[in-house]
């Protein structure tokens, strides 16, 4: 079996220093907002770039946390790609705002700007790119966009930890997330938001604890939302880590690609120009996908598919409106992308078995 992640190996290098911290809290009993989670925003804001880290409860809540904090106003729109996971719409709705759906380019599945601006109208009040798969959307060209119309932006971030971008505007406000399977992955569920200013900062931590920084005394309406300090011990251990399992999925893509290339059919990933990719997912596109994975699972490879189903042809997302064929490029990637097992313990050897199962299920088709 050759699994799609691989958490034990990871759990296996911090084994030791999570459970130190473990200890470490519940004899100091510090269970909500103990010390692990200040030190933890503060290191992960270092990491990033950024002056301020506020630690949540999950990635769909700082993506809702953070448009709520930059004061997008209930009832307008958030332009987002039609390529993502449902929870970027979800958090759009949950704050009030209703989405409205842009295509992807064809190259790497990234927001199109043309088709972001295109969606823009007069009630638009927010952009949300997408940083998806390990790489970072077209920063520069959606950051005109949201200065042009005057758009609230908010980076979902969520599958882009240690991601790079070569002449990008820095940061303003991003959500990510630390769901396990994540680059940066907790024990359960945990999440980030990310601001350059300190009044979207403060605006989200109120939020996380029931619009309150006294004991008893609510500015706002909130929720409880905060980070969990156990899951706080988790990512500071992994952290520490993180820039080392980068560079070794960066390895691993490296190799995919030369075990790949010469497989007729197999259509590789594509990283933009000027894009430090950190590999979440790596996704190939392939013809009778549903088939393929179909025989690699057969052989005991774990692929899976990252997204099989656009926004817009979600039953959830029905009332938007929006039709077959309203997104073209997403519709068609989204029968043909294949997300092959990518983690940084993935051995050669497990690669070449992927490459040599891959090719074999293609020749029967």
């Amino acid at each position: 079996m050759i699994p799609f992640v691989d958490l034990r190996s990871a759990h296996a290098e911090v084994a030791e220093e999570v459970l130190q911290g473990f200890d470490r809290v519940l004899q100091d009993t510090a269970f909500v907002q103990g010390p692990d989670v200040a030190a933890f925003e503060k290191e992960y804001a270092e990491y990033s770039g950024v002056p301020h880290c506020v630690g949540v409860g999950n990635g769909t809540d700082a993506l809702e946390l953070a448009l709520r904090a930059a004061g997008a106003p209930a009832g307008s729109q958030a332009v987002l790609p039609a390529n993502t996971f449902v929870a970027t719409a979800e958090a759009v709705v949950r704050a009030g705002l209703r989405p409205v759906l842009a295509d992807c380019d064809d190259d790497h599945l990234l927001i199109d700007p043309a088709s972001a601006e295109a969606a823009v109208g007069p009630d638009t009040a927010a952009i949300l790119p997408v940083h998806l798969y390990g790489q970072q959307a077209p920063m520069a060209a959606v950051q005109d966009i949201a200065t042009r119309h005057g758009l609230t932006l908010v980076e979902d971030a969520a599958q882009s930890q240690g991601s790079e971008q070569q002449d990008r505007p820095p940061v303003g406000l991003a959500a990510t997330s630390f769901y396990p399977g994540k680059n940066l992955g907790a024990y359960g569920e945990a999440g980030a938001v990310l601001a350059s200013s300190p009044e979207p900062a403060r605006a989200v931590r109120l939020l996380t604890n029931h619009g309150s920084e006294a004991k008893y005394r609510h500015e706002t309406l909130g929720f409880n939302s905060r980070l969990d300090t156990l899951q706080a011990v988790v990512l500071r251990a992994k952290l520490k880590r993180l820039a080392r399992w980068n560079e070794l999925r960066r390895a691993a893509a490296e190799r995919y690609d030369k075990l790949l290339s010469g497989i007729e059919g197999v259509r590789l990933p594509r990283t933009a120009p000027g894009n430090l990719h950190v590999w979440h997912l790596y996704v190939v596109r392939v013809p009778a996908r549903d088939k393929i994975m179909t025989g690699l699972h057969a052989a005991g490879i774990q692929a899976q598919i990252h997204y099989p189903t656009p926004v817009h042809l979600q039953p959830a997302f029905r009332d938007l409106g929006y039709a077959h064929g309203d997104f073209p490029v997403a519709e068609k990637a989204a029968t043909e992308i294949l997300s092959l097992p990518m983690h940084p313990h993935l051995t050669p050897s497990q690669q070449e078995q992927v490459a040599e199962t891959l090719e074999k299920v293609l020749t029967r088709l």
